[in-house]
C-alpha cells in the first residue's frame, strides 16, 4: 500500500520506517528542510536501535521524505504523527496538528475518491471528531463518512525498544465509526497481523483516543505504586526487589513495572498523565488515584538527594552523576530524573560531573554550567560521592571502579550497583 504520514520525529519517523520494513510504500512529510533531507540520504537524528538501519535500507526506495503535503495525494492513508505538547497548565496543545490538518484538507480538496485519515498522535477524547475532523472537513470540501474517513490508532512506542514494540505489538487498536477506514487500516497492518498473530481492537474514536491514556495511566501509577511500597521498604530495612519479585509471580499484577527507583520520566507518562488529570478536572472530576501517581513520582529524586545528605555533605565536593537520559538505549532528556538531582546538587553547591552514553550534549544544552565526561570511570575517580540515576548497561557493570573515589559512597537510584564491602552502598528503596 501507499501510506503518508504527516511529521517525522519520534514516533512519526520510527512508523514510516517499520511501514516500510512491513512492505509498504511510505512518504514521509515534514516542514523541516533539513530533516526532510537527512532522512533521504539515509540518516535519522534519532537514537533508536535498529532505526538507522531501516532507514538507511529503505530510504530513496519504499521511504522518502518530503516538504510537499501534494504528496500525500497518490496515498490512500495519511496518519497524523505531529507533538502535543503540554500547556501550562497540564493540557495539551493540539495547535501543530490541527494545522497540519488544515493543510492536508487544503491538498486532498484536489483528490478524487475516498482518503483516510488517522491520528497517530497522542490526544485528549473527542480531539479527532471535535476538533480534527471539522478541520478537514472544511479545508478539504470533503464530508466525514462519505469520501473523508477519519480514524484514530495510538502508538505503544517504549523509547529504546520502538522498532521493535512495533514490530512485535502487544496489540493494534482501530478506532473508527468508517467501516471504509477499518477496511484500510486492516490492509495497512495485515502483514504483522499475519506475522505475528497479534490481537486487533476495534472500537470508537474516543475509546481508542482514551486507550492510549489509560495504557500510560495505569504503568504509570504502577511505577509509582511501587515506589511507594518500596519507601515503605526502606523504612523497614526490608528488601523491596525480594518483595517485588514474590508479588510479580501473581499474574494479577506481573512483575512488569515492579523495578521500585527514581521513578518514571520522558515524553510519556509525564505528558500524557498530566493531560488526563486536566482533562478530567475540567469535566469536574478529581483523579485522586492520578494525583497521587504524580506527587510520588515528583518525590523521588528529593529522596534519593536526602539519602545522599544523610552520608555526606557535597558542598565543595565532586560528585559524579551516572546517566542523563531518562531511560538507558535513548537519548532522550525530557523529564528525566536527571533534571531533579542534577538542581538538587547545585543547590547543595556541589562541583557535579556527569557522564551519559548518547545524552551530554543534550542536557549540555540544559545545564551548561557542570562538567561533562565521555566515560564513567572519569567520573568516579576522586569523586566524594556517586549517583545512580539511569541504568545504562555501561554504568551497570561498573565495580573496581568506584575504588577510584576518594570516599566510595554510591547512592543508587535504579537497583543497578551490586553491593560490596569496600563501598558505602545506599539504595533508594532497599
Amino acid at each position: 500500500m501507499q501510506i503518508s504520514i504527516i511529521g517525522s520525529g519520534y514516533v512519526g519517523t520510527t512508523i514510516a520506517a517499520c511501514f516500510a520494513e512491513i512492505g509498504h510504500e511510505v512518504i514521509n512529510v515534514d516542514t523541516d528542510e533539513k530533516i526532510v533531507a537527512a532522512i533521504n540520504t539515509g540518516n535519522t537524528r534519532i537514537h533508536e536501535p535498529q532505526l538507522d538501519d531501516l532507514i538507511a535500507a529503505y530510504s530513496g526506495d519504499a521511504l522518502t521524505a518530503t516538504t510537499e503535503y501534494a504528496d500525500v495525494l497518490q496515498t490512500d492513508i495519511t496518519f497524523l504523527a505531529l507533538p502535543t505538547p503540554s500547556k501550562p497548565n497540564g493540557g495539551i496543545d493540539t495547535s501543530i496538528i490541527e494545522s497540519a490538518a488544515e493543510t492536508l484538507g487544503e491538498n486532498l480538496r484536489r483528490k478524487n475518491g475516498d482518503h483516510v485519515v488517522t491520528t497517530k498522535s497522542t490526544v485528549i477524547p473527542t480531539t479527532t471528531n471535535e476538533t480534527l475532523a471539522p478541520i478537514l472537513e472544511t479545508a478539504s470540501g470533503k464530508t466525514v463518512g462519505e469520501d473523508l474517513h477519519v480514524a484514530m490508532n495510538p502508538e505503544f512506542l517504549r523509547e529504546g525498544t520502538a522498532v521493535e514494540d512495533f514490530l512485535n505489538p502487544d496489540k493494534i487498536v482501530f478506532g473508527t465509526n468508517s467501516d471504509t477506514a477499518c477496511g484500510i487500516l486492516y490492509r495497512v497492518f495485515e502483514p504483522l497481523i499475519d506475522e505475528t498473530d497479534t490481537p486487533v481492537v476495534e472500537t470508537g474514536i474516543e475509546e481508542a483516543e482514551m486507550i492510549k491514556y489509560a495504557n500510560n495511566s495505569f504503568l504509570a501509577t504502577k511505577v509509582s505504586l511501587i515506589n511507594d511500597i518500596g519507601n515503605i521498604c526502606k523504612e523497614y530495612s526490608v528488601d523491596a526487589y525480594e518483595v517485588a519479585d514474590a508479588i510479580g509471580l501473581d499474574d494479577r499484577i506481573s512483575e512488569r513495572f515492579l523495578r521500585s527507583g527514581l521513578g518514571w520520566g520522558g515524553s510519556c507518562f509525564e505528558k500524557d498523565t498530566a493531560a488526563i488529570r486536566t482533562a478530567a478536572r475540567d469535566r469536574g472530576y478529581k483523579p485522586r488515584m492520578l494525583d497521587a501517581a504524580a506527587e510520588i513520582n515528583d518525590k523521588q529524586p528529593n529522596r534519593l538527594l536526602s539519602l545522599l545528605d544523610s552520608h555526606v555533605d557535597v558542598t565543595g565536593k565532586r560528585v559524579a552523576v551516572l546517566g542523563l537520559s531518562f531511560k538507558p538505549g535513548t537519548d532522550d532528556i525530557r523529564n528525566s530524573r536527571a533534571i531533579p538531582v542534577i538542581e538538587g546538587l547545585k543547590n547543595r553547591d556541589a562541583n557535579i560531573v556527569a557522564y551519559d552514553p548518547v545524552a551530554i550534549e543534550d542536557m549540555r544544552e540544559r545545564f551548561p554550567e557542570i562538567s561533562y565526561v565521555n566515560t564513567p570511570e572519569t567520573a568516579l575517580e576522586n569523586a566524594d560521592a556517586a549517583l545512580v540515576v539511569t541504568d545504562w548497561k555501561e554504568i551497570a557493570e561498573l565495580d573496581e571502579e568506584f575504588d577510584t573515589m576518594t570516599t566510595p559512597i554510591v547512592v543508587d537510584g535504579r537497583h543497578a550497583i551490586d553491593r560490596r564491602d569496600g563501598i558505602v552502598y545506599a539504595g533508594l528503596t532497599w
